[in-house]
């Protein structure tokens, strides 16, 4: 599992690099859409945990929690492209590496609404945050390669968390959700 993790990570790493080289990367809205949350372990860490609560979760929150999260990182990405500015963004991002991290260190049990609730407090400034930063011609096509990519971390983190059946997993991901709050914290500091 982990070298098809590294053997992935190395290669969006050598696509990313070539796309920069070649100029595609400038003028492919989808292509950067995709690559932007690639680009930050916030944004990495964020969708990751989001899975990985679903999943411990379980039930209806293994698809609710993840759907939460995209409608409303759209909804977010509208508002700013619409020019709605919203104060502190960049804080309130860092503070959702925070609360995700202590929930999956925690191993907290929540109700599905509140676990949604929870989710899109966190997406929304992902999501206007992904738009301020946008320098792509189509944002449409923009918001489906972030949409895809969010999605695919989501069922990453899902998938950990079901992977993660026995104690020293467990422990793990419990660990992981530490390192999540810890990168928060440093976030916010910075």
């Amino acid at each position: 599992m982990r070298s098809i993790f590294l053997c992935g990570a190395f290669a969006s790493a050598l696509i990313i690099a070539a796309l920069m080289q070649t100029g595609v990367w400038q003028s492919h809205s989808f292509i950067v859409g995709v690559a932007h949350p690639l680009l930050g372990v916030d944004h990495i860490l964020v969708m990751s945990a989001i899975g990985v609560w679903a999943a411990r979760l379980g039930g209806r929150a293994v698809w609710v929690l993840p759907t939460t999260f995209l409608t409303t990182m759209l909804a977010g990405f509208a508002a700013a492209s619409l020019g709605l500015s919203i104060p502190l963004v960049e804080p309130a991002i860092s503070s959702s590496l925070l609360a995700l991290g202590v929930l999956v260190a925690l191993a907290v049990k929540a109700p599905v609404w509140l676990g949604a609730l929870i989710t899109a407090m966190c997406a929304f400034s992902h999501g206007h945050a992904h738009a301020t930063e946008a320098a792509a011609v189509s944002l449409a096509s923009y918001a489906l390669g972030f949409i895809l990519s969010t999605a695919t971390f989501h069922a990453i983190g899902i998938g950990l968390g079901i992977f993660a059946a026995g104690s020293i997993r467990q422990l793990a991901l419990r660990a992981l959700g530490g390192l999540t709050a810890l990168i928060g914290i440093a976030l916010m500091v910075i």
